[in-house]
């Protein structure tokens, strides 16, 4: 006699647990590399690695896409890969309401470029210094134009060559646009992990998600 009631009560409460909000999270700065330097493993491995991290903390399923530029006959930008907004880091912060908001006036900064955990990223003045991110890319998020290597390889590559990288806590050697820029400050010194190293960083790079 109370056998339907009880169930009308276990289907409301499911119902609730199924519409349950996910992380919210849309914006994190990779926690780790690849570990191979700039070899990432081109644009599906790095997009593929920014989904494993965002799973990882119950924001998976997002399309999540790496902030990368390619080069080449099939180039991409980066500003064309990562939807277009808003964008949230792991403790609700807004980045940037849009594309043209993220590479004008954003709240990018070593406070916000969190991790997917919701934690700092070392920069400058912090040892070891990892501010530097790979991008690829101009300050607008366009691919970088001149014939020298600015992805390593297209993200490929963990020897010889260079990637454009830039500063998630806005801070350089100089108090410059290059110095503060958060996503193009310089080219690597190569593309392994130690050459990563040497200039402040350590193969990490940015994740925006699309939906």
């Amino acid at each position: 006699m109370h056998r339907l009631p009880r169930l009308c009560a276990l289907a409301v409460l499911l119902a609730g647990c199924a519409s349950a909000p996910s992380n919210p999270m849309s914006f994190f700065v990779t926690s780790t590399g690849s570990g191979k330097g700039a070899d990432l493993g081109g644009l599906a491995g790095a997009d593929a690695h920014c989904e494993k991290l965002a799973a990882s903390v119950g924001a998976g399923g997002k399309g999540w896409r790496a902030y990368l530029s390619t080069t080449g006959a099939t180039g991409v930008n980066a500003r064309d890969r990562i939807g277009s907004g808003p964008w949230v880091n792991a403790k609700g912060v807004t980045i940037a309401s849009d594309v043209a908001s993220l590479h004008g006036s954003n709240n990018l900064s070593k406070q916000t470029a969190l991790t997917e955990k919701g934690e700092l990223i070392n920069g400058r003045g912090d040892t070891p210094n990892t501010h530097d991110m790979l991008t690829g890319s101009t300050p607008d998020g366009r691919a970088v134009a001149d014939a020298g290597d600015s992805t390593c390889g297209n993200w490929t590559r963990s020897g010889e060559g260079s990637a454009w990288v830039g500063h998630h806590d806005r801070i350089g050697l100089r108090d410059d646009d290059a110095s503060r820029s958060w996503n193009a400050s310089h080219p690597s010194r190569g593309c392994s992990q130690d050459a990563l190293k040497a200039t402040g960083g350590d193969g990490l790079f940015y994740c925006f998600a699309t939906r």
